[in-house]
């Protein structure tokens, strides 16, 4: 009987579902009755319609009915159906109402971001000041930067915090998706869209600017100019000659920098 159980407890396993997730049940959103796949199913609907002011997100933690995808039976959210007696997903969390056939993901709820993630809970850790999962990899190896991933992309400006897509945190702190991090690489975009830092190292091209600036001598008029600049990668202000090419920062000597207007000094 034991055997029998679990066989129909597996009935239907990775044979139902959508394009985001394998599972054997369907959700009935709660605001507004109908009944999509998945979440992301029903948010991706709902941007659709025509009414700006009718599209909208469902909230995860809402859905209180679900459908068996074997049965059709609709019933209140549990991990067995109540009619046919399968299992409406591998993995089931009951805050986040959220099923799925293929555990090879690594799910896990993380009970500090209120959602499930993927990956392996063994694999992450919470940073409680950037408020997200990162790679342990990252352990008091990254900057912190508070609710780093509570923003948009500054490239694509979807949602960070509960994206379906690969992120990656830059030095500076911030974060966006790896893709859209890969696609500013590849058109020589080196510094952080946020907060301009230099997002990787930049010593080898710093020392290519100072062999050009030495090749390339200033006219009488501007060789003696100074201006005032702001480092971009250490925020430090400092006044520097001019030179067409670039002003390079005197205390980190990047070439990273803006410039700005003079200080006012205290009368």
């Amino acid at each position: 009987m034991e055997g029998l159980s679990d066989e129909r407890i597996d009935y239907g396993k990775m044979g139902y579902g959508c394009k985001h997730y394998r599972r054997r049940c369907k959700i009935r959103a709660p605001c507004c009755n109908e009944i999509y796949d998945c979440r992301h199913c029903h948010n991706e609907a709902a941007s659709m319609l025509r009414n700006p002011f009718d599209r909208h997100e469902l909230v995860r933690q809402d859905v209180k009915q679900v459908v068996c995808s074997v049965c059709d039976t609709e019933q209140p959210v549990g991990s067995v159906c109540t009619n046919c007696g399968v299992s409406m997903g591998a993995y089931f969390c009951k805050v986040c109402k959220f099923y799925d056939d293929d555990t090879s993901k690594g799910q896990y709820h993380c009970d500090d971001c209120g959602i499930c993630r993927i990956g392996g809970r063994g694999n992450f850790f919470h940073c409680k000041k950037c408020g997200s999962c990162y790679s342990i990899s990252l352990r008091n190896n990254h900057s912190c930067v508070e609710n780093s991933m509570r923003h948009h992309c500054p490239i694509c400006y979807e949602y960070l915090f509960d994206s379906m897509k690969d992120t990656t945190v830059m030095k500076c702190g911030h974060t966006m998706h790896c893709e859209c991090y890969n696609e500013m690489m590849k058109r020589d975009k080196y510094c952080c869209p946020i907060c301009s830092r230099s997002v990787i190292d930049m010593s080898r091209t710093w020392k290519r600017i100072d062999e050009e600036i030495e090749a390339t001598v200033m006219p009488d008029d501007y060789r003696y100019r100074k201006v005032w600049i702001l480092c971009n990668d250490c925020n430090d202000t400092t006044e520097v000659y001019f030179h067409i090419i670039g002003q390079k920062c005197s205390h980190c000597r990047s070439y990273n920098t803006r410039s700005i207007a003079p200080p006012v000094l205290p009368q």
